[in-house]
């Protein structure tokens, strides 16, 4: 090299490649006993999802706002860990046979959703090579619906009513069932549901927080994520503070707080609110519950989308809304729980939709605070 010349700098392939190509080439012998981390499928990636901050929520609430991520679930929701637990209860039981032929049981699942449930349990389905039939009514997503037929579940439509009513999607789904001799999920009071988050969902929040978790807020449907959380978390530390926050229409609220199943209005948002008390929101700990509006939580959805770059869904932002008044009722300084059930995609056509959003009579404002939040 002629005196004075620069020397080349040092590629990042200098050591283990030619710098002219970056050719990749071995710089040693492959190292032995190499344990590989590796999942089986959909049902081994179920769960263990990253616990994240919120930190736009943390600054200005003067708490940490923690969120599980259960929209990074495989099948997009938090909904895929019932799919999981009811599925497998019932192989474990005899109810579910992928061979029933060869044997009792049963090769097809059937239940009624209001999308996200169904979304896993035909995953589920792919993945042991069963039949899928899902019920549900008619003024869900267009997203999920086609998401479901697009994973091979049969989807039947029926038009929203009363639970009374016989046409009701559950009562539809369970004479399915009947019909075609297959096994109803059944997520509303099957306990397996629960047991996915007692056993799963609520352990992990607890070592993923180092245990220092001071509150936890969540909107419930079926109950199973409310009472399985709550349920191990109260199991571990009795003096949490384990809330609910319902949406508008739904009885839970007036259960919680005075025993009755009053309800008033009516919401938007997929796939929580209920007006009965099934089997799995039974074995809840709660200490109270939150009124949510669906104009809070449109505000959050979008106020999560510019602040923190979380693209997620209305129960989703409906949770941030009760894990701000959680921690204006429990002061600066706690740390509190919640979960982010799924992502915004599934909504795209509704919430994310100007037009439809004016359709409802919703706002969402460039607001820099979170006084959106009305105080509970």
């Amino acid at each position: 090299m002629p005196d004075g010349a620069e020397t080349a700098p040092r590629s990042k392939f200098s050591e283990i490649g030619d710098q002219t190509t970056g050719t990749l080439r071995p710089t040693s012998k492959p190292r032995q006993n190499i344990t590989m981390q590796v999942k089986q499928g959909f049902p081994g990636t179920v769960g263990d999802t990253p616990l994240i901050e919120i930190q736009s929520l943390s600054a200005l609430t003067g708490c940490r706002i923690l969120a599980k991520a259960e929209h990074l679930n495989p099948g997009g929701s938090i909904k895929d860990r019932a799919a999981l637990f009811m599925v497998e209860a019932a192989e474990k039981s005899g109810e579910l046979n992928p061979k029933p032929s060869a044997g009792q049981g049963r090769s097809t699942v059937v239940e009624g959703t209001a999308g996200n449930t169904g979304i896993g349990l035909a995953l589920m389905c792919r993945a042991r090579d069963y039949r899928c039939i899902i019920v549900m009514p008619n003024n869900q997503s267009d997203e999920k619906v086609s998401c479901l037929r697009a994973l091979g579940a049969e989807v039947e439509l029926v038009e929203p009513c009363a639970f009374a009513n016989q046409a009701h999607y559950y009562h539809t789904a369970r004479r399915r069932a009947e019909e075609v001799k297959g096994f109803w999920a059944n997520q509303f009071e099957n306990l397996a549901n629960a047991a996915a988050h007692e056993e799963g969902t609520g352990p992990e929040l607890w070592r993923q927080s180092d245990g220092q978790l001071d509150g936890f807020v969540c909107a419930a449907g079926t109950g199973g994520t409310i009472g399985g959380v709550s349920r191990y978390l109260k199991s571990v530390k009795p003096s949490i503070s384990t809330w609910m926050i319902d949406c508008e229409g739904s009885s839970l609220y007036s259960n919680v707080t005075n025993g009755t199943l009053d309800a008033e209005g009516s919401s938007f948002l997929e796939g929580v609110g209920i007006k009965r008390i099934t089997a799995n929101f039974a074995l809840a700990r709660l200490d109270g519950a939150f009124r949510g509006l669906d104009s809070e939580a449109i505000e959050m959805v979008y106020w999560l989308l510019k602040k923190d770059g979380l693209f997620v869904g209305g129960t989703s932002g409906l949770n941030c809304v009760g894990a701000v008044k959680l921690a204006r009722k429990l002061g600066p300084g706690k740390v509190i729980g919640t979960v982010l059930c799924d992502g915004g995609g599934r909504y795209q056509s509704r919430m994310f939709n100007r037009e439809w959003l004016q359709d409802e009579e919703l706002v969402v404002t460039d607001t820099t605070d979170l006084s959106f939040v009305k105080d509970a």
